[in-house]
């Protein structure tokens, strides 16, 4: 299986930095992941949805750690590169301009 698209939108709102849309093979897409900044970087939060006891629950997610770190890989990894793109149309500015291209997981 392979990640043919990723898509971004930058988003500016509080933790959030983003959603991302994510397609395999170019015949299934998950929308809705986000791209949240926290004390100790930059993760993908899985789409989810909101239990009546108020906890959230993951509809889909990757199975294993190594899944994991691919997927988040790949979305950090565009995210970066909107950013770039974005600034230089004096769009949104990187917060870690030194950190570009650098995946993390």
């Amino acid at each position: 299986m392979d990640i043919t698209e990723v898509r971004i939108t930058l988003r500016d709102e509080g933790r959030l930095r983003a959603f991302a849309s994510i397609t395999f093979d170019n015949c299934f897409v998950v929308r809705g992941l986000k791209i949240i900044e926290s004390t100790n970087g930059t993760f993908v939060a899985m789409p989810s949805r909101k239990r009546g006891n108020g906890e959230y629950q993951d509809i889909a997610h990757p199975i294993s750690r190594e899944s994991r770190e691919w997927l988040e890989s790949a979305v950090i990894t565009a995210y970066k590169a909107e950013l770039l793109r974005a600034g230089d149309e004096g769009g949104f500015q990187d917060p870690d301009p030194h950190s570009a291209g650098e995946a993390t997981g």
